[in-house]
């Protein structure tokens, strides 16, 4: 069984809204006993048109654990709604810190070599995150960088190494993604790339053209590059050459990017504090 069985709502109350997505909306609530708070992802079943795909996010968060990963506290099925009780971080989504603050390069270093961390983990267990983006990067109070959104996960082992579904978010998306060619987790270190240039530029690229047309330009054209090329070091600008790269074979590994003298200049995750804003929270 995937799910746990009762009811969420004996243990949680003050129930905010604070987000929603493509698949449902996000709350926080206060679990009764602790007073502890929680973020807690509600998703209609009945408007899922790939319902398998919100049970995958439930299993690849109970089976792995890592300090760079959101951890998954329950999950349930209320009603039509599968949902799933997961840590809450104060700090929202890097998307928010993307287009309202300028990151410095060891802000840029410092996120960056949190989320190498987890793809190195989810790779070497065989798991793709295939939606790699500012918005599946959460932060917590204290800075610290954590992967979420595994709805589009998909498992890869030695009986089948390669993936072909067309998944993810079109202007992250690697090129073999777009041409329907068999891939694996070096997808992901594409649209690590594609998030550095949104950090640095506040946007990925192609995102005021529709995303058809962003994902043929990206499907056959070299790959992209900064707008803002001319504020960054050559050690940043080496590092997104490793990642965007349209061969996949030669994009290199979340454990070789570890290594990058550009990931030097990261620091602790305190580093990340005065980018967080403050929200305001509306009722569930």
């Amino acid at each position: 069984m995937v799910v746990s069985s009762g009811d969420p709502r004996d243990n949680l109350d003050n129930f905010v809204k604070i987000g929603e997505g493509s698949t449902g909306i996000v709350c926080i609530a206060t679990e009764k006993p602790s007073g502890r708070q929680v973020a807690v992802k509600k998703m209609d079943l009945r408007k899922q048109q790939r319902r398998e795909l919100l049970f995958n996010e439930v299993v690849i968060m109970r089976d792995y654990h890592h300090p760079n990963i959101v951890e998954m506290h329950d999950s349930f099925l209320v009603g039509d709604e599968l949902w799933v009780v997961m840590e809450f971080l104060e700090g929202g989504a890097l998307t928010d810190i993307v287009t309202h603050a300028r990151m410095d390069e060891e802000q840029i270093a410092t996120v960056c070599k949190q989320c190498l961390k987890a793809l190195a983990f989810l790779h070497s267990q065989g798991v793709i995150h295939r939606d790699i983006k500012s918005d599946s990067i959460l932060l917590a109070s204290d800075g610290r960088v954590k992967l979420s959104d595994f709805g589009f996960c998909a498992q890869v082992s030695v009986e089948l190494p390669k993936r072909k579904s067309l998944v993810g978010t079109p202007y992250w998306m690697a090129p073999e993604v777009i041409s329907r060619l068999p891939y694996g987790p070096e997808v992901d270190i594409w649209s690590l790339g594609i998030m550095c240039i949104e950090m640095v530029d506040g946007e990925p690229p192609f995102f005021n053209e529709p995303p058809l047309q962003a994902m043929r330009r990206i499907r056959d054209m070299p790959p992209p590059k900064l707008k803002n090329t001319h504020k960054v070091s050559p050690r940043l600008q080496g590092f997104l050459e490793k990642m965007l790269v349209r061969d996949p074979g030669q994009r290199a590994t979340a454990f070789e990017l570890l290594q990058h003298p550009f990931l030097r200049q990261a620091g602790p995750p305190s580093l990340l504090v005065p980018l967080m804003r403050s929200f305001r929270h509306s009722p569930c």
